[in-house]
């Protein structure tokens, strides 16, 4: 039989009957995720600081993977491999951008410069997707 406090308590829109509620101390997710999982952006910065030893210039060094993965991403752009090059110059302008300086007249690129990294953006994109660029020369 009901008790005198449950009969004054009205079960509507967020007020369960009290029969059915969560005991003190009982979960409503009894399976959802575990204290210890981590979510993607705390697994990638891990994976990242972790460090690696590589061979430069004859000595051995210990850098972060992501000191190496950005290296070699540079290294391959430099050798003339056209998807890192224009990854790197992605990469490089959302970094400036990020970073762009309040006076960017002191640090920003003379407008020519600009204008040729805009076109070899451009080209080097078009070769990535499969295009051949066969004008702007």
């Amino acid at each position: 039989m009901a008790s005198q406090s449950d009969k004054r308590y009205s079960v509507g829109y967020g007020k369960p009957p009290r029969q059915t509620q969560f005991k003190k101390g009982q979960s409503g997710n009894a399976a959802g995720r575990s204290k210890g999982a981590l979510n993607l952006a705390t697994a990638l910065e891990r994976v990242l600081k972790e460090q690696v030893v590589v061979n430069e210039h004859g000595r051995r060094r210990t850098i972060t993977k992501f000191e190496a993965a950005v290296t070699q991403l540079v290294n391959n752009a430099a050798s003339g491999e056209p998807r890192a090059m224009a990854l790197l110059l992605n990469v490089v302008q959302v970094v400036e951008s990020r970073f762009a300086a309040p006076d960017a007249s002191a640090q920003s690129l003379p407008e020519a410069d600009r204008q040729v990294m805009t076109r070899l953006l451009g080209r080097l994109n078009r070769l990535v997707k499969g295009d051949h660029d066969h004008g702007d020369h």
